[in-house]
């Protein structure tokens, strides 16, 4: 017994001494003071050559200091190479390769589907056990809830005082508008979820991007850059690196990341008509990354996911069968749609619709061609016969709603555009232009006796009745887009036969003359 308690108390010195040798070294070298010379006690038989490689420092017993005034482990010996060796190596350890762990964001769109199953199981086996429960229990668990029906009643009130209170130390106020909303994720954590998206849309678009020195894409990035560089006293804006990805396809679609990757489809590109509409739709989706909208409306699905695990528990311990628990599951996610996720998500578009029409009129951007081009593309829509759903089934506003609420804001952006010292628009406005440009193709068209797009597309007058220019917004279609891909000569590059868009294209000029 003896012999054992020494060799435990020898191994047990040898780990200790080892354990601090690496930690003291660690801690002398950051600190850059001497430590005492008894700083840890050295166990006088244990021989140091016995250590691990990491831990020899010198042979010498009861000759040994963990640091000295001139950072060395030993002080009499010439051992000072491999104490030099020892802090370098101990500065540089590491037990296993680093990790790094999911975004949070991440994680939970992962775990969503395994909660909800979850609350499903509980709530079938609840309903199972109440089933198979003989009626006299029954009977006394009816008693024994209604003994204590307000213990039930104050634990429930106390668990919505805590989530009251878990939901109130999450309220943030927006970047720009300073308005109050819920943000369970912060920005942090969105930017790490960004930066993984963005690496998965550059892998699943690695075949269709333009090459940077193709002409759409350094149109994008002169008016990214334009925004950028007009909107820097945002910090929202000034503190991210916006970089472009211009993708070749068909689709009308653009959309901006947190961490400042900007995708746009040459759809898109081919639906705008001028380098105003460009900006416009640019400063809409730049705006959704400047007031984290992802992380906004990810937080409220969050909270919506979670509250709605009581309910979805309940519906399956209530209903008497599968197939009645599963239309009412399948009632509530409509629901919870249909009265917070679709109105919440038009709530952010209108929002971002509004700091976006204010970013495009800090660059200088004629203003009153945003609500051309919703117009654009509700006629498009019509004549294309392309199904719209009914604005309380979508995401987002129709676009006649969206022209309306862009039409209202352009006197409020028409004054900041003044205070920025932009060049003064033409008398011509883009909207009245657009609207008799129209008028007079409907009315050529029913003459001629033909109707559908391919009317619309023949029909290009020349001037209006009251002697304005024809507008430069060319109706979006499909066929447009098409030649634009193959064309590689974007149509808002090419000289417009209106005045409008004089600002911000003198604006694209300076922008790439500075080289920005």
């Amino acid at each position: 017994m003896a012999l054992l308690c020494s060799n435990f108390l020898r191994n047990s010195c040898s780990f200790y001494f080892n354990l601090n040798l690496t930690r003291n070294f660690r801690l002398c070298k950051r600190a850059g003071f001497p430590l005492k010379k008894d700083a840890f006690p050295v166990c006088p038989h244990v021989n140091l050559k016995k250590i691990s490689d990491n831990s020899r420092v010198c042979a010498i017993r009861r000759s040994f200091l963990p640091c000295g005034n001139v950072r060395t482990a030993c002080s009499r010996t010439a051992c000072s190479r491999t104490a030099s060796v020892q802090t370098q190596r101990g500065r540089h350890f590491h037990t296993s390769t680093p990790m790094r762990a999911l975004p949070a964001p991440l994680l939970w769109l992962i775990l969503k589907p395994l909660q909800k199953l979850l609350a499903i199981l509980l709530g079938r086996s609840i309903r199972k056990w109440w089933v198979a429960l003989p009626d006299t229990r029954r009977q006394l668990v009816h008693q024994w809830i209604r003994r204590r029906r307000w213990h039930l009643a104050a634990g429930a009130g106390v668990t919505l005082v805590i989530v009251a209170l878990l939901l109130l130390t999450h309220l943030d106020e927006s970047p720009v508008t300073g308005r109050v909303r819920l943000l369970v994720f912060s920005r942090e954590k969105y930017m790490e979820l960004a930066a993984l998206t963005s690496e998965t849309h550059l892998e699943q678009f690695a075949e269709q991007l333009l090459p940077v020195s193709d002409p759409l894409h350094q149109m994008v990035e002169q008016s990214v850059q334009l925004l950028a560089q007009r909107n820097k006293d945002i910090p929202e804006v000034s503190e991210v690196q916006w970089s472009v990805h211009v993708v070749e396809g068909p689709q009308i679609n653009a959309f901006v990341l947190p961490n400042g990757k900007v995708f746009v489809f040459t759809g898109m590109l081919g639906a705008v008509a001028d380098v105003d509409q460009l900006l416009i739709v640019l400063g809409h989706e730049m705006a959704h990354a400047i007031l984290d909208h992802a992380a906004e409306q990810a937080s409220l699905s969050h909270v919506v996911d979670l509250l709605s695990l009581v309910l979805v528990t309940a519906i399956w311990a209530l209903c008497p069968g599968d197939s009645l628990a599963v239309l009412g599951g399948w009632a509530k996610d409509k629901l919870t749609e249909l009265m917070f996720n679709h109105p919440y998500s038009r709530k952010l578009e209108a929002e971002a619709d509004h700091v976006g029409m204010h970013l495009a009129a800090k660059a200088c951007a004629d203003v009153r061609a945003g609500p051309v081009f919703w117009q654009q593309l509700e006629i498009v829509d019509k004549l294309t016969g392309n199904p719209t759903l009914p604005e309380w089934l979508s995401t987002h506003p129709s676009h006649r709603n969206r022209s309306s609420q862009m039409d209202r804001l352009v006197p409020q952006a028409l004054e900041l555009r003044e205070t920025c010292g932009c060049p003064a628009l033409p008398p011509a406005d883009p909207r009245a232009v657009f609207s008799q440009t129209v008028h007079m193709m409907l009315e050529k068209a029913k003459a001629q006796g033909v109707g559908g797009l391919d009317a619309t597309h023949e029909s290009k007058p020349a001037s209006d009745p009251a002697g304005l220019p024809a507008s430069g917004a060319v109706l979006a279609s499909p066929l447009k887009a098409e030649r634009v891909n193959k064309g590689r000569v974007p149509a808002v590059t090419s000289p417009l036969p209106t005045a409008a868009g004089e600002g911000s294209q003198h604006a694209l000029q300076n922008t790439s003359q500075q080289g920005s």
